[in-house]
């Protein structure tokens, strides 16, 4: 492995003292996810102390630790670790001669982050770095800065959100040349009071865009108006992306393809590309063109990140499909467990709706941080549940209360109080031909379900797949 920072660059970029000299191929805060090469950054937290796992650490291979208090192991002492990573952070990004690209959204971001780092890295493997799983708040978002190659050509980097001023802070960190808002929707409402709030707090990491970068904004969302106010006053360039007439980057065409998946025809300014996306449903055809209109704006091909977008692997937690064991048969499970808003689960239900099965089940967990709002949104799901032509449902949770109300009569449901009784519930009733979408806020627990299986089934994986 090459070296990622040597003790000396270490030092220099986070204004601390090398102990000796070392060299690191990684970087990681938690001492469970360090390897061998790794530089350890260890943090004091309000829970714990990361000083209390150097041995751990240095056990499994670390080859340097960034400390705030003396060690007898290779380290760079700082006066605070955290502040030390924001620092190497932005340290990497200052000698990253590339073109970046920034992802954020109420839905969607991780999802659109994979593919497009899968577009990019088609036409330039090795070339693409990314963040990893979720990492995008204020020290996700360093962390996979620091991570990134010196020599990359294109970083794509997630960042999210809860309160006003958050995405400020962490785009002047990421300093993109593309940013885009994947969508708006009542995702942490809780916090903003309505979605122009949210709308605008999503606008914010366009304040980073570098000199002449382009926003990359969605046309069909109520709010673009408010993004594109936004975009206008950091951005030399903006791209709007749609399924509307009036889109820079929009979808002249999409019809389900063989197999599943939509093939799309897309419009770009100065283009037009017929391609395949493997994963189902419009939200991805939206996500799809907000992908391509990044490739364009950072110099990419987009005839190559057209074959990627047909070749997407899913996402555990996002709609990840697998075929699972019933009845002599097999069922199709899509694990949509790691996050839910009521936007994300309206496009996800009207998806099941489309899916080839004998039944439909939802196992839908209640969606959290909606605030005065939650009884309303909840309810709102009656809708996109007979939309989905939902055969059968189970909700979990104390959040899905107001929908289990509503619900009585117009489908059949069963209404449990965590994830472990949808376990044993839903172990009784799938039966082969079934589609069950699982899907709920990450604090319900849902993935439980999806693990129980994966311990008990052996599963291949299903074909269409999926991601959220």
């Amino acid at each position: 492995m090459s070296d990622l920072w040597t003790s000396e660059e270490i030092a220099t970029a986070t204004g601390g003292t090398a102990s000796a000299p070392f060299t690191v191929s990684g970087v990681a805060f938690d001492s469970r996810e360090v390897t061998g090469g790794d530089l350890f950054v260890a943090m004091k937290g309000e829970a714990t102390d990361g000083h209390r796992f150097l041995d751990k650490a240095f056990d499994q291979g670390a080859a340097g630790a960034i400390t705030s208090q003396p060690v007898d192991r290779p380290h760079v002492l700082v006066k605070d670790s955290a502040a030390a990573l924001e620092a190497l952070g932005r340290a990497s990004r200052k000698r990253m001669a590339g073109k970046v690209i920034g992802v954020t959204g109420s839905v969607g971001k991780t999802g659109t982050k994979e593919a497009l780092f899968h577009a990019l890295d088609r036409a330039t493997p090795g070339s693409v770095h990314r963040s990893v799983k979720s990492y995008n708040n204020h020290v996700g978002v360093p962390l996979s800065l620091s991570r990134m190659p010196r020599d990359c050509d294109f970083g794509v980097f997630e960042m999210g959100m809860n309160h006003a001023g958050e995405l400020s802070a962490l785009t002047r960190l990421v300093r993109p040349h593309a940013a885009i808002v994947t969508a708006i929707a009542p995702a942490h409402i809780e916090f903003f009071g309505t979605e122009a709030a949210i709308a605008e707090a999503k606008g914010e990491i366009f304040e980073g865009l570098e000199p002449g970068g382009t926003a990359i904004i969605p046309y069909d969302s109520p709010h673009v108006a408010t993004l594109y106010n936004k975009a206008e006053r950091y951005a030399g360039r903006i791209l709007t992306f749609g399924l509307g007439a009036g889109a820079d980057v929009r979808a002249c065409e999409a019809v389900p393809a063989p197999g599943g998946g939509t093939l799309v025809t897309a419009a770009l300014p100065g283009a037009e590309i017929c391609f395949t996306i493997s994963a189902p449903g419009e939200h991805w055809v939206s996500n799809a063109l907000a992908i391509l209109a990044a490739v364009e704006a950072v110099g990419g091909d987009l005839g190559i990140a057209g074959l990627a977008l047909a070749e997407l692997p899913g996402l555990p937690g996002r709609g990840e499909r697998r075929r699972v064991p019933a009845g002599g048969g097999e069922a199709l499970l899509i694990d949509e467990s790691y996050n839910a808003n009521p936007l994300s689960m309206a496009a996800t239900l009207k998806q099941l709706g489309r899916e080839q099965a004998e039944r439909r089940i939802a196992v839908l967990g209640g969606m959290r941080e909606l605030g005065e709002r939650s009884v309303e949104l909840h309810e709102g799901l009656v809708g996109p549940l007979t939309a989905g032509r939902v055969d059968y449902a189970i909700l979990v949770g104390d959040e899905m209360t107001p929908l289990a109300r509503r619900l009585d009569g117009v489908v059949a449901f069963d209404h449990v109080a965590d994830a472990e009784a949808a376990i044993t519930l839903l172990q009784a009733q799938v039966r082969a031909g079934d589609a069950i979408l699982i899907k709920g806020s990450n604090g319900i627990g849902l993935s439980r379900l999806v693990a129980t299986f994966q311990q008990t089934m052996s599963w291949p994986a299903a074909t269409g797949k999926d991601t959220d």
